[in-house]
């Protein structure tokens, strides 16, 4: 895959340049080193979603060399609802756009296919498991997506990323950013035990179990 040089400087600047900065002193984000994940030929990210910032947060946390190559998967009827909005949020978030709602004629399978033809093409990928964002300091129960993909690619990694603070700092609905001690924990690059999807869903949740314990944070309750 060729590295596009004008796409991935504009990142590099936007990001790692004018971003990072001012979540980091403005908004009060802390970094962890994410240097481990240049070593990494690919990899799925995968985190909790409470907040518009955790996509810009990920994205700032990440070496600015790989930038170019990691693709956030967002929903095409909000990111990309006009073609405008596609063409912007293409160049300026390198989006992977999905069809959450696809007609039925696409097929179910339309958003995974999506997603491992963009693995196949070498990109790696930001996915948000519960769909869409929750409530501040919560973890909703995580839809099957990520474990459909890794089994269709099982020798791609996947790295746990656990946010805290974000929703605080914007959560669901709120317009103004407020200054808060956000953090992002990152897990190691791990690869499916399995490429039975179920185990690889039984999997992930437990890791993601693990980081609710250790980090605090509570584990939404299912209404049943």
């Amino acid at each position: 895959m060729e590295k596009p040089f004008l796409k991935s400087r504009c990142l590099k600047v936007i990001y790692k340049g004018i971003c990072r900065p001012i979540l980091k002193y403005f908004v009060g984000v802390q970094y962890p080193d994410c240097s481990f994940l240049k070593e990494e030929k690919q990899f799925v990210i995968i985190a909790n979603h409470n907040s518009h910032l955790d996509t810009l947060s990920l994205l700032t946390s990440l070496p600015g060399d790989i930038l170019w190559k990691v693709r956030p998967v967002a929903a095409q009827d909000y990111f990309g609802n006009t073609k405008l909005k596609a063409k912007l949020s293409n160049f300026f978030i390198n989006t992977l756009l999905i069809n959450r709602r696809p007609k039925k004629e696409d097929g179910k399978s339309n958003a995974i296919e999506k997603m491992v033809e963009a693995i196949d093409e070498g990109y790696s990928l930001i996915l948000f498991p519960e769909g869409s964002r929750g409530e501040p300091e919560q973890l909703s129960k995580m839809k099957s997506g990520i474990a459909r993909l890794l089994s269709q690619r099982p020798n791609l990694k996947y790295v746990p990323v656990f946010m805290t603070g974000m929703g605080t700092s914007l959560p669901k609905g709120g317009v103004v950013v407020l200054p808060y001690n956000a953090t992002l924990h990152f897990g190691r690059p791990t690869l499916p035990e399995s490429d039975d999807s179920y185990a690889i869903m039984d999997q992930i949740e437990k890791t993601f179990a693990d980081m609710v314990e250790k980090y605090g944070v509570k584990e939404e309750e299912d209404d049943d």
